[in-house]
Formats: structure tokens, sequence, C-alpha cells
């Protein structure tokens, strides 16, 4: 049985574990200060493929192939695997994983598709709908680029508030029983839109529904930033973190030290000239399935708050001058 707190948030008593993850990453990823947390580094953008997006199915198949790997299973001992990336139709993965052979649900979170993907994975596996399930997601900043801002060899000026999308890509594998980290809680975020247009903003744009699923987790389970170890939202970057924390600050509510972001941790922002910071699918997936989750393995971590966000907006969107809309979705996860 599971227990409903309140309308968003859902308590497992049957915790997904998991049981394996691995993180993909490029050549900026190799010169952060995570290098060494990545199980597979490539300083080619094509991952010795003939086009960037064809770059991005490799990670993937990479990604799942490592994690299989590491948790001594092969593709058929997965009943499902949930996965998505930025790219229309999601053509990174549905290409990276076709030959995979394994029942797939496709998802469509944007940047907060690593959670989407651990949330329904869990519940699929703390309902006994699944022994085993995969939960992926990918970015590549060249891909990302194409589609939604300028050609990459068309060299335009980033502005300020522009974060620079990580070329990586994330995989966890989730049990019905085993060791490792466990997902307890999952909260799953509403769609909140302030009215931000400007598509070179995504923290600003994203913030607000970071704080509204936070707020609704630390309502429903009736804790606060202090009862985790960290708090990590998912690509707001330096401006999209500041303003979450301007908004709990309003509620008298002190997010402190405990508060980080993924966006954040990727890179060295100065010194990698990126920016507001990291953004992209691939960035909190890379940072969860790379750093935290070894982190947690190594009792460094006991609890966390995965909470990673998505800016919903496509191309056609901006365009026609509407609004980014964001998305959040929450996780707890204990070992």
């Amino acid at each position: 049985m599971q227990h409903r707190l309140g309308r968003q948030t859902v308590a497992l008593e049957n915790p997904a574990v998991i049981l394996s993850h691995a993180a993909v990453g490029g050549r900026q990823e190799g010169e952060g200060p995570l290098s060494e947390y990545f199980d597979h580094l490539s300083g080619d953008s094509f991952f010795g493929e003939k086009t960037w997006e064809k770059a991005e199915s490799a990670m993937q198949k990479l990604a799942l192939s490592k994690a299989l790997e590491k948790a001594n299973l092969a593709a058929e001992d997965l009943d499902y695997i949930l996965a998505g990336d930025l790219l229309n139709q999601c053509i990174g993965t549905s290409f990276g994983l076709r030959d995979f052979g394994i029942p797939f649900y496709g998802l469509y979170g944007a940047c907060s598709t690593m959670g989407e993907s651990l949330a329904l994975g869990s519940l699929l596996v703390a309902g006994g709908f699944a022994k085993r399930a995969g939960a992926m997601t990918s970015s590549h900043f060249c891909t990302a680029e194409r589609q939604y801002r300028m050609p990459v060899p068309y060299g335009s000026q980033r502005t300020p508030t522009a974060q620079w999308t990580a070329t990586a890509s994330g995989c966890a594998i989730l049990g019905d029983e085993g060791q490792g980290p466990r997902i307890t809680v999952v909260t799953c975020g509403k769609i909140v839109d302030k009215g931000v247009t400007d598509a070179n903003n995504m923290g600003a744009a994203m913030a607000p529904a970071a704080y509204d699923t936070l707020r609704a987790h630390f309502s429903a389970t009736g804790t606060g930033p202090k009862d985790y170890d960290l708090v990590l939202t998912g690509d707001l970057g330096v401006l999209g973190r500041q303003i979450v924390a301007d908004f709990f600050a309003a509620d008298g509510v002190d997010m402190g030290e405990t508060y980080q972001d993924c966006g954040m941790l990727l890179y060295d922002i100065q010194k990698q000239d990126m920016h507001a910071g990291a953004s992209g699918c691939g960035c909190s997936a890379s940072v969860l399935c790379g750093y935290l989750l070894g982190q947690m393995e190594a009792r460094h971590l006991k609890k966390i708050l995965f909470a990673p966000t998505g800016a919903l907006l496509s191309p056609t969107s901006s365009f026609q001058g509407e609004s980014v809309p964001g998305i959040c979705h929450a996780l707890t996860i204990e070992m």
C-alpha cells in the first residue's frame, strides 16, 4: 500500500531501490569539478557518430549499457525503461534505445525528465507493476542549440542569464529489492507560469515551479530544508537558485547551505565561462547518477531531496510570443 500525502505527494511503503547508476559526459563535463564521478567522458562531441543527434543517442546507449553492466543485468531483465530528451519527438531516446528491445515509455519533461522518469519508475516498482525498471535522459549542447537557439557555427553571443546545456546522460536502474539508495517519497509537480518570455533566462522561468513543488513536498511530508543533507534543484543556475531562496525567505524559511542546484555544481562557472551555470536534461541526470548517488553509497550523504526542473517551451511557442511554463518533480532519496 502507498500513502497519499496531500494532492501531489506519495510516500512509498515499498520503496524502489536504485540498483545501479551511470553517467556519461563530454569534454566540458570532463573539465568540470565532477569529472571523476562520470563513468565515461568523451573528448569528441560526436561520440564517434556523424551527427550531434546521433551522438546524443550514442550517449544514451552507453549510459544504459554501463548501468546494466554495473547491476549485472541484461536488457531483457528490465520490465520497462522510461526515458526522454530535449529533441523534437525525443529522437535522441527512440533511436538510442531501439535496439535494446525493452518495453518503452517515452517521456518529455524538458530538463525535469530525470525526475519524471525516476518518479514514474519508482511508482511502477513500488506498486508491484515492475520488478526492475530503467530511468534515463540526456541532452547535448549542440543539438539543443540547433533546436532552440542559434546554430553553433553562427557564434551568437550569450546573455549573462544564459546557461550551458550539458552534453551528458544519466541512467538509473530501479528494483523492488536489493542494496542501494531508496526512493521513498515522490511529489509530482504542477505547471507554473509566471509570464517569463526570455528563452535565454531559463532560471527565472523555472524557479517558480521549483518553489511550488518544494513547498508542496515540505508541507505534505512535514519536513523542511534542515531535514535533508542536501536539497537539490536541477538546472536553475545562479539566478534561478537565488529566486527560489528569496521566495522561501519571504515565507520565513531559510534554505541555507543545504540548498544547492545541479546547474551550479556540474561546471566551474567562472573558469569555464558558463555564465549562469549548466542546464539540459543531462545536467541533473549526470550530477545525480554520477556524483550524488556515489556520495550516498559512500555514506557521505544519507538523505537528499532531488528536484529537477524543466522549461516547457518549444521554438514554435517562443516564436509565437508565448511565455515559458515551468515544471519540477521532487523525490526523497534515502540511504
